[in-house]
């Protein structure tokens, strides 16, 4: 079904094509970086495409729109976005000087690649309701995001070093990752306990 939180969030899968289009037309990585109106740009593609991100789920719990299509949907276009963008930082930052990002990246993605398997199997067994976000996860999420802005950005913002804000952030969502792979674990063994006590 064809509702309006469910367009937005293809609209956002939509957007990525052009997100790696403008990165590829920006200037290649110099230790000062030069505005370009690409690099602003790219910037603006990546925050409007996070801000659906926020919209579809908002509208579909304020207009009651809530849907299968769209609960599949949702998590698919979050896990191609950040990817996407974490892929494409490691790409641009030199890996002999910015390694870090490229561990970063490395342990969110892991993570969402984990948890979208786990999800799969729950959902195989009835039990995909236990893998719903939580508070901690949508933290991460906001950090996660303004961590790959900053990173694009790179100019000044307001005067604060762009770059050493985004890896901060970077290191954050970072570490609020491994606390959330913790629990998830947790949960996990969780569910096979009771799992087989239902089926004993």
């Amino acid at each position: 079904m064809m509702t309006i939180p469910n367009i937005l969030t293809l609209s956002r899968i939509a957007l990525i094509p052009l997100f790696v289009v403008l990165y590829y037309c920006q200037p290649t990585y110099t230790d000062t970086p030069i505005f370009t109106w690409i690099n602003f740009s790219l910037t603006g593609v990546y925050a409007a495409i996070s801000m659906t991100d926020y919209l579809d789920g908002y509208l579909a719990r304020k207009l009651n729109m809530t849907s299968k299509l769209g609960a599949f949907l949702d998590p698919v276009a979050d896990k191609l976005m950040v990817s996407t963008a974490l892929v494409l930082l490691v790409d641009y930052y030199p890996s002999n000087t910015h390694w870090y990002i490229g561990v970063c990246a490395l342990i969110i993605i892991s993570r969402e690649i984990l948890v979208s398997a786990l999800r799969e199997w729950m959902s195989t067994v009835g039990q995909r309701s236990t893998i719903n976000v939580s508070f901690i996860g949508k933290v991460k999420t906001f950090v996660q995001i303004f961590a790959i802005l900053f990173l694009l950005y790179q100019q000044p913002f307001f005067g604060l070093p762009s770059f050493e804000i985004g890896v901060f952030l970077l290191f954050s969502a970072t570490f609020l990752n491994f606390i959330l792979r913790i629990n998830l674990f947790k949960r996990r063994n969780k569910n096979i306990q009771i799992l087989a006590k239902n089926t004993l």
